[in-house]
């Protein structure tokens, strides 16, 4: 079995549990790690995400040093949603010859304003020979990717309907500050507004399926609204009262004709329950996945980010979405 080397470049909650699992794989070699948080740099990446033991790997705050001295063969990136803000990171990975698997939400699929960046970074990256690839459980997966995939046993596909009620008590603190947890409803409206309280993804997933299935989109609209709490909610990191906002209900729809044909609704929030995701492709023969208890969007989106490795490095290099590779699945395993 190929081994591959990694650079983990990002160790927030999810950078820190890619790394346990790169760690973890008996098919991959971590040769070093990246963060520019002073409590972590310097350390030990071992006792950076908790595992109570020195693996020979030092946190860095120095990435281009990083990517001269690890001879690494791909670099795992978890540092932001937003492609404008980690523009400059995907650059430097790139220049540097550097494969890329990235949950940068707004890599997955890019459209609107960031086809320009884009086409950059595809560019670029067909220019060193390295590949980029955004991914996760959404997008990347579950609102996109997976009923893609569904869709190889439909004789003909009318219109797209994906429903994901997510439980996100379960969920890292980020999260559950990103879809508003514990602020009032104006204050909720007010962030949403400046677009600091939304799930981010549903545009890039619509837009992806739409590519898949050859339907060219004449439109595009996506609203976000609270769910309210009913009664008072404690996690790890929110303690919630009855009236206050408990997460978001969240929308994007794609119109071809004028004729709504994707739609995904997003229903993200503490406490949800029963969560889980369905797919339902309408048509002659119309088709519907359940999957009930909702997947674990930490754990799928750290898994996923595991699996497209050998898929990204064998690639010729350019800017990819999870369409464009060859069937993404477990590997490696003891």
């Amino acid at each position: 079995m190929k081994t591959y080397r990694t650079i983990q470049y990002g160790l927030g909650p999810i950078g820190q549990e890619v790394a346990r699992l790169a760690l973890a794989h008996p098919g991959i070699e971590v040769a070093g790690a990246v963060d520019i948080d002073p409590n972590k740099v310097g350390k030990d990446l071992g006792q950076v995400v908790g595992l109570g033991r020195d693996v020979g790997v030092t946190v860095s705050s120095d990435a281009q040093q990083v990517f001269q001295s690890a001879n690494a063969d791909v670099v795992l990136h978890t540092t932001g949603s937003s492609l404008r803000q980690v523009m400059p990171q995907l650059e430097g990975i790139l220049k540097a010859g550097l494969n890329v698997v990235s949950t940068t939400e707004e890599l997955a699929y890019p459209v609107a304003d960031r086809v320009d960046m884009a086409q950059q970074l595809d560019q670029l990256g067909k220019e060193r020979g390295a590949t980029l690839l955004g991914t996760g459980v959404n997008p990347g997966f579950v609102m996109d990717s997976l009923p893609i995939y569904f869709s190889a046993i439909a004789q003909k596909v009318d219109r797209v309907f994906i429903e994901r009620l997510q439980n996100a008590s379960t969920r890292r603190q980020p999260l559950q500050a990103k879809i508003g947890s514990g602020k009032t409803i104006e204050e909720f409206r007010q962030l949403v507004e400046a677009g600091k309280v939304r799930h981010v993804g549903l545009q890039e997933s619509v837009y992806m399926i739409a590519t898949a299935l050859g339907w060219q989109l004449d439109d595009y609209s996506e609203s976000t609204n609270p769910v309210v709490a009913d009664h008072q909610i404690k996690t790890q990191y929110f303690d919630v009262k009855p009236g206050q906002v408990a997460g978001v209900d969240q929308l994007g729809l794609g119109f071809v004709n004028g004729q709504e044909k994707i739609r995904l609704h997003l229903k993200m929030y503490l406490d949800a329950n029963p969560a889980q995701d369905r797919v339902v492709l309408e048509g002659p023969t119309p088709l519907e996945l359940i999957i009930p208890g909702s997947l674990q969007g930490d754990r799928a989106t750290t898994a996923i980010v595991m699996n497209s490795i050998p898929q990204v490095v064998a690639h010729s290099g350019g800017l990819v979405s999870m369409i464009d590779l060859p069937l993404v699945h477990a590997w490696g395993q003891q």
